[in-house]
C-alpha cells in the first residue's frame, strides 16, 4: 500500500462520513421531529419503549442522536429516567441496521438479480433521482418541496456513503500483503486491546454505525479474523456512549443518570458478552474466530450482541437505574432554581432539543403560547381593575408581567441558536414568525403593567372615573379581549382565518380610542371631569390601543411569512383599500358591535 492508496482510502472514509451524516439529516428532516414527540409520548411499558427506542433509531439512522434526545428529555422531566432505559436499550438494537445495508455490499454473486439488490448496483440510480430532486422541487406547498428536497438529500446521502465504502475497500485491500497491518490485527486478538480500539475508534467518530461500517471495510482484506472483529465491536458500542456522556455535561442530575444508564448498560453488556463468549470458547473451542470475518458476519456479531444485551438486562433495568442514582447522588448536585411557575415551561426549551431542529421548533412554539396567554391573562386582569381594584389582582398582574418577561430572555437566547441550524421551510417560517411575535407579547404585558399601575394611582389619590367613562372603557375593554383572544388563538393554531379578523378590529378600536378621547374633553369642558383623571383615561386609552397594535403586528406578521411579504406598511396599505369588500365588511360588522353608549 503506497501513498497514494492512503489518499484514497482517507478520501473513501471522508464520503463514507459525509454521506452518513446526510443520510440522518434527510431523514430527521423528513421525520419533521415526529418521532421525538413518539417518544416524548411513550408510556412506562418497558417492552414497548425498547421497540419504539429500536424504531426510531432505525429510521434516523443514529443511536447517538437518539441518545442524546432521550437525555435531553429525561433533563426536561418529559420522561421519567425508568423510561429513558427502554428506550437507550432499543436504540443499541436500532442502530445496528446500518451494518445489514452495508453489508449487502459484500454479496458475491453471478445472478442479476442478486447483484441488483446490491447497494452498489442501485445506488447510482438513487444518486441521479435525489440530485433531481434536490434540484428541481416541486410541490404546491413549502411542506411538500421540503419533503421532495428531503428525500433527495437521503438518496444523495445513501449513495455517497456506499462510494465511500466502496472506496476504502478497495484501497485497503493492498494491506493484506502488508505483514505490520496482519500483525497489528492479531494483537486485537486479545479481547482487552480489541475493545479498547473499538472504544477509541468510536469516541473519537462518535458513531458506532461509522466505525462498524470502517471495520466492515477493512473486511475487504482478508486480513481480519472474526477473533479480532469481535472484541473490537463490543468497545464499539461502548465508544458511542460518548456522545451521550457530553451531552450530559452541565445537564440536571436525572440527564446524567440518563447517560449514566447507556453507559453501564453498554459496560455490564459488555462484559457479560466476553465472560460468557470466551468461557465457551474454552471450553468448546469455536472454529469461527479463525475464519476471514465478512460484512454480513460483522454485521450479525454487533446484531446479537445488542439484542442479547437487551434481553438479558431489560428485566434488570430498576437496577440500572439505581446503580446511576448511586453514581449520581441527590446532594452532589443540588436543584437549580427558576422564577415560581417558570420550571415547567422552560424545561421545553432544552439545548440538546437543538440537535433535532424540526423538534426544537415545535417546543419554542408551544412556549411562545404559553407566553401569549400569560401576557392576555395580564392583560385581561388589569382592565378588570378599571372597574374593581384589589391588591391581590394588582400583584397578579405584576407577576404575570415578570413571568412573561423571563420567558422572552429565554426564548430570545434560545431561538436565535436555533436559527444557526439547517431547517426546512416551514420550520423556519415558523421560527422568523415566532422571533417577531415574542416582543409583541411581552409588550402587551408592559402594557397591562402600565395600567395596573394607573389603576393603583387612582385607589391611592381615591380618585373615581364618571359612570359614563366606566361605560365607555367597558366597551373599550371587550374589544381589547376580543383582539387578544384573536391574535393569541390565532398564534397558538396557525390559524390564518382568525389571523385576518385582527386587523378590521384593531381599526375599529383605533375610532373607539379617538371617540373616548372626544367624549372626554367635553366632559371636561362642562366641569364633569377633571384634568388629573383626563390624563389618566388619556393613559389608559393610549395603553389599550398599543396593546391592540402589537395584537395586528403579530396577525400581520403570520400572514406575512405565509404569503413571503416582509414590507409590513405596503402589506397594510393592500389590506385596507376601499376595493377591499371584505375588509370594510368586517370593520363594519366590529362597528355595530363595539357601539360606545
Amino acid at each position: 500500500m503506497d501513498f497514494f492508496d492512503f489518499l484514497t482510502m482517507i478520501g473513501g472514509l471522508a464520503l463514507f462520513l459525509y454521506g452518513m451524516h446526510l443520510l440522518g439529516e434527510g431523514l430527521a428532516k423528513i421525520a419533521g421531529g415526529r418521532f421525538e414527540q413518539i417518544l416524548e409520548r411513550l408510556t412506562d411499558n418497558p417492552v414497548k419503549a425498547v421497540f419504539m427506542g429500536a424504531g426510531v433509531t432505525a429510521v434516523i439512522q443514529s443511536s447517538s442522536a437518539a441518545t442524546v434526545m432521550v437525555v435531553g428529555f429525561v433533563n426536561s422531566g418529559i420522561l421519567k429516567l425508568q423510561q429513558a432505559v427502554g428506550i437507550i436499550m432499543g436504540a443499541n438494537v436500532g442502530t445496528t441496521l446500518t451494518s445489514w445495508i452495508l453489508g449487502a455490499q459484500g454479496i458475491d454473486s453471478n445472478s442479476f438479480l442478486v447483484r441488483l439488490c446490491k447497494p452498489s448496483s442501485f445506488s447510482p440510480v438513487l444518486a441521479i433521482t435525489g440530485v433531481v430532486l434536490m434540484s428541481v422541487s416541486r410541490g404546491s406547498t413549502a411542506l411538500q418541496r421540503d419533503r421532495s428536497r428531503s428525500i433527495g438529500v437521503v438518496m444523495v446521502g445513501f449513495a455517497i456513503l456506499m462510494s465511500g465504502m466502496d472506496t476504502m475497500s478497495s484501497a485497503v485491500k493492498p494491506l493484506a500483503d502488508v505483514p505490520e497491518f496482519t500483525g497489528l490485527l492479531t494483537r486485537f486478538t486479545n479481547p482487552f486491546l480489541g475493545v479498547l480500539a473499538g472504544t477509541l475508534l468510536t469516541a473519537v467518530l462518535q458513531s458506532s454505525s461509522a466505525s462498524v461500517g470502517i471495520l466492515q471495510a477493512f473486511c475487504a482484506t482478508g486480513a481480519v479474523g472474526y477473533g479480532a472483529a469481535v472484541p473490537i465491536i463490543l468497545g464499539q458500542n461502548i465508544g458511542t456512549c460518548v456522545t451521550a456522556m457530553l451531552s450530559a455535561v452541565g445537564a440536571g442530575k436525572n440527564a446524567k443518570r440518563a447517560a449514566l444508564v447507556h453507559l453501564y448498560f453498554n459496560l455490564i453488556g459488555t462484559l457479560l458478552f466476553m465472560i460468557v463468549f470466551y468461557v465457551v470458547n474454552a471450553v468448546t473451542p469455536l472454529a469461527f474466530l479463525d475464519m476471514e470475518a465478512t460484512p454480513f458476519g460483522i454485521a450479525a456479531v454487533h446484531s446479537v450482541f445488542n439484542i442479547l444485551s437487551t434481553v438479558f438486562l431489560l428485566p434488570f433495568s430498576g437496577g440500572l437505574v439505581r446503580l446511576a442514582c448511586l453514581s449520581v447522588r441527590e446532594e452532589d448536585f443540588p436543584k437549580e432554581t427558576h422564577p415560581e411557575g417558570e420550571e415547567s415551561v422552560l424545561h421545553l426549551l432544552d439545548v440538546r432539543f437543538l440537535e433535532v431542529p424540526s423538534y426544537a421548533v415545535e417546543r419554542s412554539r408551544t412556549v411562545v403560547g404559553i407566553m401569549a396567554e400569560l401576557a392576555e391573562k395580564s392583560m385581561n386582569q388589569a382592565m378588570g381593575l378599571l372597574q374593581s381594584y384589589t391588591e391581590d389582582a394588582a400583584d397578579e398582574v405584576a407577576v404575570l408581567e415578570c413571568r412573561v418577561d423571563a420567558l422572552e430572555d429565554e426564548l430570545g437566547s434560545y431561538l436565535m441558536k436555533l436559527s444557526t441550524r439547517d431547517m426546512p421551510e416551514r420550520d423556519s417560517h415558523l421560527l422568523s414568525t415566532m422571533l417577531h411575535c415574542i416582543s409583541d407579547f411581552e409588550r402587551i404585558s408592559d402594557y397591562a403593567r402600565n395600567i395596573k399601575e394607573a389603576a393603583e394611582e387612582m385607589t391611592e389619590k381615591g380618585l373615581q372615573f364618571s359612570e359614563k367613562a366606566l361605560d365607555e372603557l367597558a366597551v373599550l375593554s371587550t374589544a381589547i379581549r376580543d383582539i387578544l383572544n384573536l391574535a393569541t388563538r390565532s398564534f397558538r393554531e396557525g390559524n390564518l382565518q382568525l389571523a385576518r379578523q385582527v386587523e378590521p378590529l384593531e381599526e375599529v378600536i383605533d375610532g373607539l380610542n379617538l371617540d373616548i378621547r372626544r367624549r372626554h374633553v367635553k366632559r371636561l369642558r362642562k366641569g364633569k371631569c377633571t384634568i388629573e383623571l383626563g390624563f389618566l383615561l388619556y393613559d389608559i386609552v393610549m395603553h389599550l390601543k398599543r396593546a391592540s397594535e402589537h395584537c395586528t403586528n403579530i396577525a400581520v406578521c403570520m400572514l406575512q411569512v405565509s404569503d413571503e411579504e416582509f414590507d409590513t406598511h405596503a402589506y397594510l396599505e393592500r389590506l385596507k383599500q376601499d376595493e377591499d369588500i371584505e375588509f370594510r365588511g368586517k370593520v363594519l360588522a366590529y362597528g355595530e358591535r363595539y357601539k360606545l353608549p
